[in-house]
């Protein structure tokens, strides 16, 4: 993940007095089509043909696109007119949400499919390269591969290595 002027800005939050409440982040690699097709693969699936909804537990891997997200049960509700379209997806048990440029942890997730964000709650992780962050609440715009961090956030910037 290359950074311009984040750095910057993110060293001159991390030096500031007092917690930093909330931080806006590049998330170059976290993006995803919402016309690309999601493929979940799980150790055993329930479904509930009277309210189209799915839980998918054990080893559940959700893949679009470059993004992969990884969790112990992930429920899924399709589109109530087309149950052929999954609408949201509810993620919990140790959450990893992966891109080739970032990773991220939480305790859940929430991906509104239709919105194409991704919101990630507890004791949130984000890894770009060496440099981390973390808060209480990651939300992720898959459109434009940007985030913002919530709830207490702290950030390690490792400085670039001079060639």
């Amino acid at each position: 993940m290359r950074f311009s002027a984040v750095p910057a800005v993110l060293l001159c939050l991390a030096f500031l007095p007092g917690p930093v409440l909330a931080q806006q982040i590049a998330l170059g690699g976290i993006r995803a089509d919402a016309k690309a097709p999601v493929e979940v693969t799980a150790d055993s699936l329930a479904v509930n043909q009277t309210d189209g909804s799915a839980t998918f537990t054990g080893n559940v891997l959700v893949v679009q696109g470059g993004m992969r997200l990884k969790a112990a049960v992930v429920d899924v509700e399709y589109d109530p007119k087309d149950r052929s379209k999954i609408t949201r997806m509810h993620a919990t048990g140790g959450v990893t949400l992966v891109s080739p440029a970032e990773a991220a942890e939480a305790k859940e997730a929430v991906y509104d499919v239709a919105a194409s964000n991704v919101v990630m709650t507890g004791d949130v992780l984000l890894t770009q390269g060496q440099n981390v962050m973390s808060g209480q609440k990651l939300t992720v715009d898959l459109k434009t591969g940007t985030g913002q961090i919530d709830g207490r956030v702290r950030t390690i910037l490792q400085p670039e290595a001079k060639k």
